[in-house]
């Protein structure tokens, strides 16, 4: 039996949204390997002193080292612990996450070249990071997607006489989830019969703006706070529009997910957006921050009912590539 430690934010018992090293965490241990995860502290420094320690304590028994790699603090634990391992000759992986991390690679060269070149290989989950990443000049890179259990997914067929938009995501700042509340109000100044659910926990103060906004603009908007996978695919069958507003972005896990329900999407083309969704084939894109055209793009959805079943089918179709029956055989070819 391998063994592989997995570091990351592992803190979805601590209110936060289910990450990659919760769902593909399990999938690797029901596919026989031993996983052992660092770190679930919810202070930084309690978290980061958790990672080096448990790379030092496993160094003699471990196989591989995952590491989830972002472009903000997270960047900086990656780059000690991937030298942790150069140091203790362990094979490392990061994990490549979030649409703003070709910045990281613009901005700070030295510490990139040092976790990335040395990786025994680094995981994109878009062709989005892929590509990046290979215009930086490296070559170490597997494009392994996200995956979701698409038998647990049940594909819903839709009817659009009403505007029923649903939003997934943490409340935080680059997601723009005052976009959803500001598009509601401009549909129904337009007389168009809609409504919103926004799921989601707090990160910083933009669940407290995005309520604040409802209020001010006098209108009704459900927020539900987090809820697990099972609760928000079950409110997700009296939805038809999942409307994805960030400002950057790289291949999220929640919107593969609404294409598997059967939710139109609605996206900001943005990062890896134009990668996971094609234009008018199996979703919809609109330029980022642009009310008009998030709008727009929704009165056509109420104006073409036979056109909506064609994306909503060749979404699902697409996110067939995303099932871990799939995704798991990649992830077996890199570790074994």
């Amino acid at each position: 039996m391998k063994k592989i430690l997995y570091i990351g934010n592992k803190l979805s018992q601590k209110g936060k949204t289910e990450t990659t090293i919760d769902t593909l965490g399990k999938g690797l241990r029901n596919l026989g390997f031993e996983v052992v995860f660092a770190s679930s502290y919810r202070l930084v420094f309690m978290r980061f002193s958790h990672m080096l320690w448990t790379v030092f304590k496993h160094r003699k028994s471990t196989n591989y080292v995952l590491i989830d790699t972002y472009s903000t603090l997270n960047f900086y634990y990656a780059y000690a612990i991937s030298q942790l391992c150069r140091v203790f000759k362990l094979k490392y992986i990061p994990i490549l996450h979030g649409g703003e991390l070709p910045k990281r690679l613009e901005n700070s060269p030295k510490l990139s070249k040092a976790i990335f070149k040395h990786a025994y290989k680094n995981v994109a989950p878009s062709g989005y990071l892929k590509s990046e990443f290979e215009n930086y000049g490296f070559r170490n890179i597997d494009f392994i997607p996200n995956s979701i259990p698409l038998e647990d997914y049940i594909f819903q067929p839709k009817t659009y006489q009403t505007v029923k938009l649903l939003w997934v995501r943490s409340f935080s700042e680059l997601y723009n989830p005052t976009l959803a509340i500001r598009v509601l109000k401009a549909l129904k100044d337009e007389n168009i019969d809609a409504k919103l659910c926004m799921i989601g926990p707090k990160n910083d103060g933009s669940l407290l703006a995005c309520k604040q906004l409802a209020e001010k603009l006098n209108v009704d908007v459900e927020f539900t706070g987090k809820l697990s996978k099972q609760e928000w695919h079950k409110k997700a069958e009296a939805f038809n529009v999942f409307v994805n507003t960030t400002t950057i972005d790289n291949a999220p896990v929640s919107v593969i997910e609404a294409m598997a329900l059967g939710l139109l999407v609605v996206s900001t083309n943005v990062g890896g957006m134009p990668f996971l969704i094609e234009d008018n084939i199996d979703g919809l894109l609109v330029p980022s921050n642009d009310l008009e055209a998030f709008v727009d793009a929704i009165k056509g959805i109420m104006k073409n009912s036979e056109k909506n079943g064609d994306i909503v089918n060749s979404a699902r179709k697409k996110v067939e590539n995303y099932d871990w029956e799939k995704v798991k055989q990649e992830w077996c070819n890199l570790l074994r």
